[in-house]
């Protein structure tokens, strides 16, 4: 990595941040570059020894404690109270990071309903639910302003164990490209982030299912089939790193972060098979007429215009 979080400072320094997940993985190299920028930070959280472990690095560092609150994101009231709770400790809220998610895999044909429930519930409601509670807090805070969603490179790269865990990321992705043209009228940014493989115990989510999804249709797995597949983790990128490039893709304005480099030939051949599928033949012209006003329109709400369903006819 060739930039520190703390060539941002003068972009965020004393900037309020929340973050889901945030004391594990990703979610706590993000709060740590982001406290290296100089934000002031809320993270929420679900086990105490990991909480009790992200407060010593801030102690040891000499950076303000966070605001730490325990928090499952797909609890609405629990969500709302913490949007709350944010507002009443620091006075504004500028910088939301949906980042908590499972990762558990298994074939889709033999998912049952609770599997589907569980993985779209945590990884696409929890977004959801960080939109719904956040935005209005964020939208009356003044000055530099962004979302960022923690979605992954499945979000591009389905696979044969990971169907709902891909839909979930798909529809992540949808969401926030989405969103962006929204926000920006307001001013406030908006970034997908597509990480890929980070060294994290993501492995361990299938190990930590409520027992109110306890019906699985996903064949079992013993703990030493996952703790094989967990070593594949230990290659991956410093979870420091990915957070590190998600606040410079957030100081660039960038709509999509990928933070990995290694994934040149499937974008080459997701870009062929698309184009190989178009039929060669002419579009009529009332057709063409209205995809341009689509293109059009997204150009003009990206530069900070609303756009109403008047404009796409």
């Amino acid at each position: 990595m060739d930039f520190s979080p703390s060539e941002f400072r003068d972009q965020w320094e004393g900037r309020v941040a929340f973050v889901t997940g945030a004391v594990t993985g990703i979610g706590l190299g993000v709060a740590q570059a982001f406290a290296d920028a100089g934000m002031r930070l809320a993270l929420s959280y679900r086990n105490e020894d990991d909480k009790a472990s992200t407060a010593r690095w801030f102690e040891e560092k000499g950076y303000e404690q966070p605001l730490f609150i325990k928090l499952d994101v797909t609890d609405r009231e629990a969500f709302a109270a913490a949007a709350d709770k944010v507002v009443e400790h620091f006075g504004e809220v500028h910088v939301l990071v949906n980042n908590a998610g499972v990762s558990v895999f298994g074939p889709t044909d033999e998912a049952s309903y609770d599997d589907f429930d569980w993985i779209m519930g945590v990884n696409f409601g929890g977004v959801v639910n960080g939109i719904v509670s956040f935005l209005p807090r964020i939208k009356a805070s003044e000055g530099r302003r962004h979302v960022v969603n923690v979605a992954s490179m499945a979000a591009f790269l389905p696979g044969p164990q990971a169907g709902i865990y891909t839909a979930s990321k798909f529809a992540v992705r949808g969401l926030t490209e989405s969103l962006r043209y929204n926000l920006a009228p307001h001013g406030i940014g908006c970034s997908l982030c597509c990480p890929a493989l980070t060294r994290t115990n993501a492995w361990t989510s299938a190990m930590k299912r409520p027992d109110s999804f306890g019906e699985s249709g996903f064949p079992e797995t013993s703990d030493e089939q996952l703790r094989q597949f967990g070593t594949a983790f230990e290659e991956g990128m410093d979870p420091y790193e990915v957070g590190a490039k998600i606040l410079r893709g957030m100081t660039r304005q960038d709509g999509l972060i990928l933070t990995h480099p290694e994934h040149g030939p499937d974008f080459e051949e997701i870009h062929e098979k698309v184009m190989a599928a178009l039929p060669e033949e002419e579009a009529p012209a009332g057709r063409l007429k209205i995809e341009q006003l689509r293109r059009d329109a997204m150009k003009a709400a990206e530069e900070g215009l609303i756009i109403d369903l008047d404009d796409l006819t």
